[in-house]
């Protein structure tokens, strides 16, 4: 719908790659709906700083949109409607469920938004299939495709599975026709994308596993230049995502994986499937099959009970497991958590260990940029002066470059964080 009098909602997205991916839909939801003039604000719950910070940015819209209904919804909304409700600013509450639905947009259109209840937040673990509504290339030049939704695990640190649900896939035959279109459309690279990807087709038919699903994108659409994954979790590796590994080029040689820690007390403490060994296995392996491979990891500092001698088993898994590119989150208990009751370090303490890997996976990418002088690589571009590589690095150009192509080029060197190209 458009018009005079239509303005398209604005939209605030917090968190991960998932949700901005989910604000697409909504946002095409919401236009469908003829929904005018309306905030709607995605939260994150991993932290109680997120939520803290979904806070701080409802009240900001509401000073910018002093007018608009403000909708909320996202993994914050779902697991503490209450907070949200009890916000001045906020019209109404929408669960992580409902948001997905165009029904509850339809509900929420000017004449009918006074009439609805204020908070719509059914129970997330009652939902059994992930949303079949399924955008076409979110992204510009990279098109993310979620495949999955949920997770069956119970980190103890963990409360997105109370506002994601539990783990649902979507049938393996409406991935493969959703790339096509993407391909159709010009897309280069296809990411794949979950909550708990590696838990894919567990409750599908015949139980298939996320190795059978990357097979059969590759042999049934042959025309998709790259086809990536995100995050993993790498004890749930299976032979055939191996096997792919090792014989599929168009499968980018980058992993993210879900480490979190690297001491087998704090593992068990945070209820993680994986050891300390597991973990620099899986790494020797899949470089011994895909030895160009790149790793990036997910790790907590400052877990409670970590003492010096447990972090530094973490710290030195930066180099035993080779990663180079770290996301390092500084622990925050979150209430309603089991870690939450657990003894907490100290914050500084925290705060210094937070910094320390950082600093390590700083050096590691340095080291992982400076190899790449001289080196031709096969770049998508993202903007005209600014692509990535098949392992992620990013890369700036000297000069503008044709918009989501894939261009062979030259490394001349790095600025410390990114390639020049």
């Amino acid at each position: 719908m458009s018009g005079p009098d239509h303005n398209p909602p604005v939209f605030s997205t917090h968190g991960c790659r998932l949700n901005a991916y989910e604000s697409e839909a909504m946002r095409e939801m919401a236009e469908a709906a003829g929904l005018s003039g309306a905030v709607i604000v995605n939260t994150c719950a991993v932290t109680a700083e997120a939520v803290r910070k979904a806070r701080q940015d409802i009240r900001r819209l509401r000073r910018d949109h002093p007018d608009a209904p403000i909708i909320v919804t996202g993994c914050a909304a779902q697991t503490e409607p209450e907070t949200f409700a009890a916000m001045p600013e906020v019209t109404r509450v929408l669960g992580n469920a409902e948001k997905m639905q165009p029904e509850s947009w339809a509900r929420l259109t000017p004449d009918l938004i006074g009439q609805t209840e204020r908070v719509i937040v059914d129970d997330i673990m009652a939902v059994r299939e992930t949303a079949g509504h399924l955008i076409d290339g979110f992204g510009r030049h990279r098109a993310y495709v979620q495949v999955q939704n949920g997770c069956d695990h119970r980190c103890t640190f963990c409360i997105i599975p109370y506002g994601r649900g539990n783990s649902r896939s979507v049938p393996a035959g409406v991935v493969v026709e959703q790339i096509k279109r993407l391909r159709d459309r010009g897309f280069n690279e296809v990411v794949l994308t979950g909550v708990d990807l590696t838990s894919w087709g567990a409750d599908l038919p015949a139980a298939p596993r996320l190795g059978d699903l990357v097979m059969r994108i590759l042999k049934l659409v042959p025309d998709l230049p790259r086809l990536r994954i995100s995050s993993i979790d790498s004890i749930e590796a299976d032979d055939r995502l191996m096997e792919a590994l090792a014989t599929e080029p168009r499968l980018m040689p980058h992993l993210h994986l879900s480490l979190q820690a690297g001491d087998d007390m704090i593992l068990k403490r945070m209820k993680r499937r994986h050891l300390r060994d597991d973990a620099i296995r899986f790494c020797e392996e899949a470089r011994r099959l895909r030895p160009d491979i790149v790793f990036g990891a997910d790790i907590i500092a400052g877990f409670p009970t970590e003492t010096e001698a447990m972090f530094q088993n973490s710290l030195n898994l930066v180099r035993d497991c080779g990663l180079t590119f770290l996301h390092v989150f500084p622990y925050s208990a979150r209430k309603g958590t089991p870690a939450a009751r657990m003894p907490a370090v100290d914050g500084t303490a925290i705060r210094d260990r937070a910094a320390r890997l950082r600093a390590a996976g700083d050096a590691a990418l340095l080291a992982h940029l400076d190899a790449q002088r001289g080196v031709t690589h096969r770049i998508l571009t993202e903007g005209p002066r600014l692509g990535r590589t098949a392992h992620f690095a990013e890369v700036r150009f000297d000069r503008d470059m044709p918009e989501g192509s894939l261009l062979d080029l030259t490394i001349t060197g790095h600025d410390g964080t990114r390639l020049t190209a």
